[in-house]
């Protein structure tokens, strides 16, 4: 399966869960707005979820799915790589276990460490303590399911796992609707936030089942045994421990983020949060496709010492990422009102809360092309099991990133917050590529740039036409749901008409790639 139909697979399914995600926020946000629940609340979402994002989908991953590809590739085949995932199975069970059993205890002191200015309001501190031990078993849950999921992206089987997101959102939808209701029969916002919190584990639950069904239907036979450290659980372990930090300055930024915001007006936290929804979307679309589609098949070229197929490999990644998150970066900037306006003002959530996440939304999709250019770029080094380069990357991108923060957030707040974020993570991949360059793992062919500055001449007339439309519909963005829906729809359809058709002109689009999505797929081989 080509990277092109791989990608589009993920990320068609991984759209799906952002609409669902998309729904499950506009509705948080109309019933609990950007008061005290909500923060304690998105506090005790975001500990879990960093932690899966850095451990479970990053660091594990990272490590895992080219060891597990190798051996599968191996004389053992199917039986080696079975044992070989449940001896990693056996131990990383009771890993997790004691990881969670560990954080739930101490919770107090890191809710302390990431927002002690919780404590100035009479039981926000208290609250976001007890939601965050409800929802932390979520972490060991989602872990397992990146497990599975990354056995089954070996065998490039990439849609069970791009679909369980849609089961967290369906879930936590279902929590928001029975709080919503329960606070009508006499409850309040506090009961809103302990449902969802809830929610959050039961969703996790449902997650692993689906996805050891699916794993099980895909004929691979793990076994739950004792633990042992093999010298390939071990290796992966020491895998592992330098990925846990490389993985992605981005997920461990968000902990960075959250410090900061909880030291601002309260609210802060959750329009960061919402924010963010937005620009996660293109992000999770391509992003997290790109990444999880180029790992494996790039283990794979690297290991038969195929150095020309994974250059053109690379090189496809990086076209597909910027000819999708150049436009919807500049879209998502200049439409930010439009959008949060239409998406989540309303109910509890207010205008002025709505111009701010607008702001929110321009600072943080500036970085949007490079947040997916290091999904592209970190397989580079994860398929030769080069873990310590990210490692080296990050820290310093971490450091810059902790040093711009103390000098914009003052003076700027939640919006200078989301700006550093940005430049951040720029630095973070012009660095991973110099390195990539520098090794020859990978170059910039002019070939390449002349296609990204085609892509730019794109952007720019889309972006032209997106400014002129915008003052327009002005009125309509905060009406009815059918005043929404065509305003949106006529911004979205006037931007995708005038970038893809100035991108054809110019030549921004690669007729191989378009060629490879007409293509129909191949049987597999019974």
């Amino acid at each position: 399966m080509s990277l092109v139909r791989n990608v589009g697979t993920i990320g068609g399914l991984t759209a799906l869960s952002r609409v669902f995600g998309f729904v499950r926020d506009m509705l948080v946000a109309r019933v609990l707005g950007a008061g005290m629940a909500a923060d304690a609340f998105q506090l005790a979402f975001v500990l879990p979820n960093t932690f899966r994002r850095l451990f479970a989908e990053g660091a594990f991953s990272v490590a895992f799915v080219p060891m597990y590809t190798r051996t599968l590739a191996g004389e053992g085949g199917e039986n080696a790589a079975d044992k070989f995932a449940s001896d990693v199975l056996a131990v990383f069970i009771w890993v997790l276990l004691g990881f969670s059993a560990l954080a739930m205890l101490v919770m107090p002191g890191i809710v302390w460490l990431l927002a002690s200015e919780y404590q100035s309001v009479p039981g926000k501190f208290e609250l976001a303590v007890t939601l965050s031990r409800i929802t932390f078993p979520y972490l060991g849950l989602v872990s397992l399911v990146a497990m599975l999921s990354g056995l089954l992206n070996a065998h490039s089987k990439f849609a069970p796992g791009a679909f369980v997101p849609v089961l967290l959102n369906v879930v936590l939808i279902t929590g928001i609707v029975t709080g919503y209701f329960m606070r009508e029969a006499g409850g309040t916002d506090v009961t809103v936030a302990w449902v969802q919190a809830i929610a959050v584990a039961a969703a996790g639950l449902t997650q692993l089942l689906y996805m050891a069904w699916a794993t099980r239907k895909a004929g691979v036979r793990l076994k739950i045994t004792a633990p042992h450290f093999t010298p390939e659980v071990k290796r992966l372990a020491m895998l592992i421990l330098p990925a846990t930090f490389g993985a992605g300055v981005y997920q461990i930024s968000q902990f960075v983020d959250t410090f900061f915001a909880t030291s601002l007006a309260q609210g802060s936290l959750t329009l960061l949060k919402y924010a963010d929804r937005l620009n996660q979307m293109p992000l999770g679309i391509v992003g997290i496709a790109l990444g999880t589609a180029i790992l494996p098949m790039l283990a794979r070229h690297i290991q038969t010492g195929d150095a020309r197929e994974a250059q053109r490999l690379q090189t496809n990644a990086v076209e597909m990422a910027t000819l999708l998150t150049l436009p919807a970066a500049a879209a998502l900037a200049i439409c930010a009102p439009a959008f949060v306006t239409a998406f989540f003002v309303g109910g509890k959530m207010t205008q002025a809360n709505g111009a701010i996440m607008a702001d929110i939304v321009i600072a943080l999709v500036a970085g949007l092309p490079s947040y997916v250019l290091v999904k592209v770029f970190q397989p580079a080094f994860f398929s030769r099991e080069d873990t310590r380069t990210p490692v080296w990357v990050s820290a310093g991108a971490l450091i810059v990133n902790i040093g711009v923060n103390i000098l914009v957030v003052p003076r700027f707040g939640i919006v200078g917050l989301a700006a550093a974020t940005a430049f951040t993570s720029t630095l973070n991949v012009l660095t991973l590529y110099t390195i990539l360059q520098i090794r020859g793992w990978f170059h910039f062919t002019g070939k390449l740039g002349g296609r990204i500055g085609r892509q730019l001449i794109a952007t720019a007339a889309m972006s032209a036409v997106l400014i002129s439309l915008m003052p327009l519909m002005a009125s309509r963005y905060g009406g009815n749901v059918i005043e929404k829906i065509w305003s949106l729809g006529a911004l979205c359809g006037a931007g995708l008409f005038v970038f893809f058709g100035v991108a054809y002109v110019t030549g921004a689009l690669d007729k191989d790639l378009l060629a490879q999505l007409r293509r129909r797929r191949p049987k597999q081989a019974s």
